[in-house]
């Protein structure tokens, strides 16, 4: 099959990730990495074996054919845009873009210059996640009428050295951690069709609690506290809870209930996780996980955990996509749909009123575990 070439920009932490993973899939691989500040691309390149560039270099590289933006969230937007202007396709960290009108941006010049958009999270490709949606399409439990999902606690300042810019707008828990929970739900359930939100914020500022800059406070201008309903074109409304707010709870992050039963889905943060399920006799019973390679662990947690981490499978499939002539599964269209949703909740926050969205988008086509094992090197 055909192998394309993979640029990075950004090479911060999570480019450790792509860099590791990368060369477990097929039709891709990594020539080129970028940052803007020269001595950190060098340090990684010398890592991993591969050629630091500056940005402009990378982008003018004719060995890449895709680009990876690993910016921070702000610069999400102009650095995909010249991704696109250099003619090269873009796969971009979450979240895609800040506003709809900048996704919707991107879009057309993807779309006018004949390129795929694609972005993360990826998450929802995870053994635990496309089993739920095997038991979903299946019927296994009915048709899902409700549920909720829960981004709960108290924020990145205790451990974040810096954590300032989680408290500004285009970040806060619904857009820092939603884009994992959003992603699944249309996974699951498809598109949503309007939201409504109420939004605050317990405190106006956050002391930050490690690092040289611990005792100090950072202020607090977005809404750390987000309790949403959003309905779905399905008919299923979903109660939706991202807050940065709460010491401690006993909330599951994500249940499902259908007309013959519930089904209580792992933290969307992740590839992999219990699944457990309950009938119309109430029994709670434990799923048997079904034999897929993204649900293999293959590293440890922060707590010594074992956990999969298939990070990279979302480009890997678009990659795969471009050279297939085919709808990827991390497609610019459902998460452009994501940020609607998003966004809309924060609109709703402020006005007191149900928003209709302006997007929709397609459920994602499954990945069973031969879908899977196809992405993968043998």
């Amino acid at each position: 099959m055909t192998t394309l070439g993979i640029g990075i920009i950004g090479c911060g932490n999570i480019s450790t990730s792509y860099l590791r993973l990368a060369p477990l899939f097929k039709g891709l691989e990594v020539r080129a990495v970028a940052d803007v500040n020269m001595s950190v691309a060098q340090a990684r390149a010398s890592e991993f074996g591969v050629k630091a560039q500056s940005v402009e270099d990378l982008l003018a590289n004719p060995s890449v054919d895709v680009v990876i933006n690993l910016t921070i969230p702000e610069a999400h937007y102009p650095v995909t845009k010249a991704i696109l202007e250099a003619g090269k396709h873009a796969y971009s960290e979450k979240p895609l873009v800040l506003t709809l009108e900048q996704g919707k941006a991107l879009r057309d010049l993807a779309a006018a210059k004949g390129l795929a958009v694609g972005c993360a999270p990826d998450t929802f490709l995870g053994g635990a996640h496309q089993q739920a949606r095997a038991l979903i399409d299946e019927g296994t439990l009915g048709k899902i009428t409700t549920g909720c999902a829960a981004i709960q606690g108290h924020g990145p300042e205790s451990w974040h050295p810096n954590p300032g810019f989680f408290y500004l707008p285009g970040a806060g828990p619904i857009m820092d951690m939603g884009p994992y929970y959003i992603a699944n739900l249309i996974n699951l359930l498809g598109p949503v069709r309007r939201v409504g939100a109420l939004t605050s914020s317990a405190t106006p500022s956050r002391v930050i609690g490690s690092g040289e800059h611990a005792g100090e406070h950072v202020p607090v201008k977005t809404p750390s506290n987000i309790q949403a309903l959003l309905e779905f074109h399905s008919g299923a409304t979903i109660s939706f809870s991202a807050s940065w707010d709460v010491w401690h709870h006993k909330r599951n992050h994500f249940e499902l209930y259908g007309t013959e039963g519930t089904l209580y889905v792992p933290d969307p943060n992740f590839f992999g996780g219990p699944l457990e399920m309950a009938g119309r006799d109430g029994v709670l019973t434990k799923v048997a996980p079904w034999d897929h390679p993204f649900g293999v662990a293959n590293q440890k947690g922060h707590h010594g955990e074992d956990q999969a981490n298939y990070r990279t499978a979302g480009m890997a499939d678009m990659v795969m996509a471009v050279t297939e002539g085919r709808d990827a599964r991390c497609s610019l269209e459902r998460t452009l749909h994501g940020v609607d949703v998003m966004t809309a909740c924060l609109a709703s926050g402020e006005t007191g009123q149900f928003i209709t969205l302006t997007t929709t988008c397609t459920q994602p086509a499954p990945l069973g575990p031969e879908a899977a094992r196809a992405l993968m090197k043998s």
